[in-house]
């Protein structure tokens, strides 16, 4: 790989995760910014909250999505690039690939939280990571979206869930998939610490006892 690669998928990922979904589904069907009610943040909780669950499952949907697809695209753009050998894959290849990968994720996420499109005013990345850990890590995804169902469930903190989870990441791609590969180390603490990031002011309701409790379930 080189650097024209990680430049080139790295901004189309970043322009993936720059589309403010819930904004604009909130201007052109509903007439206003989500950004200007609720708890002010263009992200699915804040999304079923202002407009209710039929376009909050829309957003949660695209916005995994875009993770999903700017984490895919480098490895099915740059392996149909790939010659390979009889014997099979050409793994120092391959791992090229997925550094891209990794690259283009991270961005994602930026572009989620500082969109482009919305004057750098986005979401928290949640959605967005998850789609990028699928693309990445299935069953690192797969784990950690269980424990985010699991501390939403008994709390009913989505902010707390996706902390948690946030928090889980690292520790799932070291200990439970046995990584060995340092971009893949730096990649699960970087995107861990960017949503706790997000979560900043929702950490000091949640130490105030100030933060918004939330039933998705609730007819």
């Amino acid at each position: 790989m080189n650097v024209q690669d990680y430049f080139i998928f790295g901004l189309i990922a970043y322009l993936f995760g720059s589309i403010p979904t819930a904004v604009w589904i909130g201007k052109a069907y509903y007439g206003l910014d989500v950004r200007e009610h609720g708890s002010k943040n263009a992200g699915a909780t804040n999304t079923f909250r202002v407009l209710g669950k039929k376009p909050g499952i829309i957003v949660l949907l695209i916005d995994i999505l875009k993770g999903a697809m700017a984490s895919s695209l480098p490895y099915f753009a740059l392996s149909a690039q790939i010659t390979l050998p009889d014997n099979g894959p050409n793994a120092e290849q391959l791992i090229g690939i997925g550094n891209v990968q990794i690259v283009a994720s991270i961005l994602a996420v930026v572009g989620h939280v500082f969109p482009v499109f919305a004057g750098f005013r986005g979401g928290k990345g949640v959605a967005t990571s998850l789609g990028v850990i699928i693309g990445i890590q299935p069953l690192a995804a797969l784990i950690c979206f269980g424990a985010f169902l699991s501390v939403f469930t008994v709390s009913k903190y989505v902010s707390l869930g996706a902390i948690i989870s946030a928090l889980l990441f690292p520790f799932v791609v070291h200990f439970i998939l046995k990584n060995e590969s340092l971009w893949m180390t730096l990649f699960s603490i970087v995107l861990s610490l960017l949503v706790i990031f997000a979560h900043r002011k929702n950490i000091g309701r949640l130490w105030r006892g100030e933060e918004s409790r939330m039933n998705l379930f609730k007819k």
